[in-house]
């Protein structure tokens, strides 16, 4: 389906794109769980950059990428309906790159899924040239694909506590582990020595520093509670070289890794250096959920 033609532009839905390799076939099933999961719609964009290429490619190029576009969106269409039957599925060609058309295609209330890395001969659809772009730019949650998709599910759900703002966002890691029937992990992150201070740092300063830390996810895990009270949630603090470091081997034991990320101009990517290096090194899908603007920055 052409971009002209847009599908339920106001329908909560899952979106997922694609290439024309396995891994991106992989994160498409992975979607269309997470659609059927959830019991939403899910849309299959592909972003063929027409709009550029038909500036200076020939007709012919132009008429051979339509039609391989279309082909894979039916090609991927038709695995997705073998694995969820009853799943309602619909695809959109869209003449924009990659990051455009993703955006584009993604409501206020909808949430983008990407692979991490794709190859192929749509050299301009290669996801790992855009996952991090459709990350950074997005108004919307973002979950991108790593390559361990079929290992054996955890029954945990992890979110990546870093301060009390977090409230905002962490109803969305509650309603993924509820909805996977999964047990709800909030974790945060003590670095090495960073309880060093000046001179007259005591030890009575200290322990003020992790009992403002206990109450903040206190709170937190008390007001989650309250609003998912089936789900088991638990807290924990772990200590480490980087909070990067911690969430990547966290990842190892979790179905999904959720985070808050507030985007910052100092990052070149547009994120913030965690999210950065869980986007490229988790074991698991990581979902990047977009924080305010006056939230607590990332480290």
């Amino acid at each position: 389906m052409d971009t002209d033609t847009p599908v339920g532009p106001k329908s909560k839905k899952i979106v997922v794109g694609i290439d024309d390799s396995q891994r991106a076939r992989s994160a498409a099933l992975w979607a269309a769980d997470e659609a059927d999961r959830h019991q939403l719609p899910l849309l299959v964009v592909l972003g063929a950059d027409l709009d550029r290429l038909t500036r200076f490619a020939s007709f012919e190029t132009v008429e051979r990428i339509r039609s391989s576009g279309r082909s894979l969106l039916l090609e991927t269409l038709s695995a997705v309906q073998q694995r969820f039957p009853g799943l309602t599925v619909t695809e959109e060609l869209s003449f924009k790159e990659p990051v455009a058309a993703l955006h584009t295609s993604a409501g206020p209330k909808d949430t983008i899924v990407i692979g991490s890395r794709g190859r192929g001969g749509f050299r301009s659809l290669k996801l790992g040239s855009v996952s991090l772009g459709v990350a950074a730019g997005s108004a919307v949650p973002v979950i991108v694909v790593r390559d361990e998709i079929e290992r054996p599910e955890t029954g945990l759900v992890t979110a990546a506590v870093h301060g009390p703002t977090d409230a905002a966002w962490l109803a969305r890691a509650a309603r993924e582990a509820q909805v996977r029937k999964a047990s709800l992990r909030l974790l945060s992150v003590q670095k090495h020595l960073s309880h060093v201070g000046p001179e007259d740092t005591t030890p009575d300063d200290v322990a003020a520093v992790a009992r403002r830390r206990d109450d903040v996810e206190a709170a937190l895990v008390s007001g989650l509670r309250a609003e998912f009270p089936r789900l088991d949630i638990t807290a924990d603090v772990e200590t480490g070289r980087s909070a990067a470091a911690v969430l990547v081997e966290a990842s190892r034991h979790t179905d999904l890794l959720v985070l808050g990320a507030r985007r910052s101009d100092n990052v070149r990517s547009g994120l913030g250096r965690v999210t950065h290096t869980l986007l490229h090194h988790s074991h698991c899908p990581v979902a990047v959920v977009p924080r305010r603007a006056g939230d607590d920055q990332e480290e």
